[in-house]
């Protein structure tokens, strides 16, 4: 089914450009349904960055509390912020889900893992903290876009990121997300990667050869758990080959059978912009990964 604005973001192609989409939806967002209440800059570590808000449903809990979606916004590793991603909070919690959306380290100034450990980190605390707030601390997804889906794969897929205490998610979705550290930077000509590219190289470095060391594709250790892997099909090439990668590695070398999605006519920044506007091509099929974690 196309959506609204489809022909618009077609014409625009596979470029990631934040202000052409901030512009684009922001009239949307004016007028979006609030949903229910709002924790703000709770703190879940140290750093300045280690905040996060809670977006609480309206009404009663259910029996055992609500399901929680903790989702990790993206920026190129470089920029953003939970407030770029209230929409998330707004639709989710509207439909009964208790949501987190942190903030996390941001390169330059902080490099791999922090990502990673900041995504566990968050983990940890909503496992600590959602049942005095109306959540099942059992019922918890760990969710991503773009830079967050790559901070989120780290934490999930390999063990030595793993909280103390264990990490049991009822599930993992990641969004266009980044899963090879390395390939962008090799494949530079063919993806159209800057030289020097201010985005990965700010998180990972310059240098290739520590690039494996660093790769979530070439890490995975983790016993399998409920996935979703997610990109647009407008998305950059780089995003939609390494969802490919990720996906067959795990299903391959590692035992694991998750979901694939692919959200039609959008591109790699309207996918998550449309949230909570009416628009469901996204939300539609994270908010069913939420709700049927038996599956």
């Amino acid at each position: 089914m196309s959506h609204p604005l489809e022909s618009v973001i077609r014409a625009a192609g596979t470029a990631i450009d934040p202000p052409a989409a901030r512009a684009l939806y922001a009239p949307l967002w004016e007028n979006s349904p609030t949903g229910g209440s709002v924790e703000r800059n709770l703190s879940y570590g140290e750093h300045a960055r280690h905040v996060l808000d809670v977006y609480r449903p309206l009404g009663e809990a259910p029996e055992g509390g609500h399901p929680v979606l903790i989702f990790l916004h993206g920026g190129g590793f470089i920029r953003g912020d939970k407030a770029d991603r209230e929409n998330f909070g707004r639709y989710f919690s509207r439909h009964g889900v208790l949501t987190i959306v942190p903030n996390y380290r941001l390169g330059p100034e902080s490099h791999w893992p922090a990502g990673a450990e900041d995504a566990a980190a968050v983990f940890a605390w909503a496992r600590e903290h959602v049942a005095r707030r109306g959540g099942n601390p059992q019922r918890i997804i760990l969710a991503g876009e773009s830079a967050g889906a790559a901070h989120v794969a780290a934490a999930s897929l390999i063990q030595r990121f793993h909280p103390a205490g264990g990490f049991n998610p009822a599930g993992v979705a990641l969004i266009s997300g980044v899963y090879n550290a390395g390939l962008e930077l090799r494949a530079r000509r063919q993806f159209g990667v800057a030289t020097p590219d201010p985005r990965n190289e700010a998180y990972f470095g310059a240098d290739l050869a520590l690039h494996a060391g660093m790769s979530t594709v070439d890490l995975v250790d983790a016993a399998p758990m409920r996935l979703l892997i997610s990109y647009a099909e407008l998305d950059p090439p780089q995003m939609q080959v390494q969802a490919g990668e990720l996906f067959a590695r795990l299903v391959t070398q590692h035992g694991y059978d998750p979901e694939i999605n692919v959200v039609p006519g959008h591109n790699h920044l309207s996918q998550v912009y449309a949230v909570n506007t009416g628009d469901e091509s996204l939300s539609a099929t994270l908010l069913k990964f939420v709700r049927d974690q038996n599956s």
